[in-house]
């Protein structure tokens, strides 16, 4: 594995390690009714967005790179991330047990990552319908999932205040955009 090949597996670690302190902070001992809020029924409430965290985190990138590093011409196990909202009832879950699934699948991730040797990042897996998709890549989106979802629910966050307060608008604070 050359130098920068390893750099950027411990930045992914370092930064998917921060992840967990941010959502603990947006969503640890909140009141059940903002944990399960939507402000839409199409929306996802704050615990159905720890629930995909952490079936993302076993189900999709961990098991997906180490399947594109190990094997990248086996086909990937399917995912419908979407459906799993409602299927698996994410927002009746305990939002402690939800959180704490979360916590410990990072953990295993985490550590996994970074006991990682000479790992083959431009290994490349061939998606049907998405088509060339190399494991630092994967990486790098898994990164940015997180920061997608850490950004939903702070708006969520925002949405619930905006829905309290009204008719007070919140454009003092500044603008959302």
């Amino acid at each position: 594995m050359s130098t920068d090949d390893k750099e950027i597996q411990l930045l992914a670690a370092e930064r998917l390690g921060r992840t967990p302190a941010v959502v603990i902070v947006l969503t640890d001992r909140l009141p059940e009714e903002l944990m399960r809020w939507k402000p839409a029924p199409a929306r996802w409430s704050l615990l159905e967005v720890v629930n995909h965290l952490a079936d993302e985190e076993v189900l999709d990138f961990r098991a997906r790179i180490e399947l594109t590093l190990r094997a990248p011409k086996e086909p990937w196990p399917s995912i419908d991330p979407q459906s799993w909202v409602v299927s698996r009832q994410y927002n009746d879950q305990s939002p402690k047990e939800s959180l704490d699934r979360f916590l410990a699948e990072r953990k295993k991730s985490l550590d996994w990552l970074r006991m990682l040797k000479d790992a083959r990042w431009n290994n490349v897996h061939e998606h049907p319908k998405l088509g060339t998709m190399s494991a630092r890549m994967l990486l790098s989106n898994w990164v940015a999932h997180d920061l997608l979802h850490v950004r939903q629910i702070v708006r969520l966050h925002y949405d619930w205040l905006a829905e309290r307060a009204a008719p007070i608008k919140l454009d003092y604070a500044g603008p959302w955009s």
